[in-house]
């Protein structure tokens, strides 16, 4: 049987792994998750084909997506 994994639903309040994600992020984003990697999902993204996308709202308004392993629940 296949072990997929379920994404976490529109709306979840979620936090931002920073250590799975500072190599690619500009030094803006990351100092912003630095203090304070909380974000809201907000709804999803077809990335490169081998996962779906997770587009997050931060505290700030700022909106960026994520791939699944890169959060953890908030």
């Amino acid at each position: 049987m296949d072990d997929t994994k379920l994404l976490p639903r529109i709306g979840s309040k979620i936090k931002i792994n920073i250590d799975k994600v500072k190599d690619r992020l500009p030094s803006k984003l990351i100092e912003q998750i630095s203090i304070d990697s909380r974000a809201t999902i907000k709804g999803y993204k077809m990335s490169d084909g081998r996962s779906i996308g997770l587009v997050v709202q931060f505290q700030s308004g700022q909106e960026n997506w994520f791939f699944p392993e890169e959060i953890e629940r908030g």
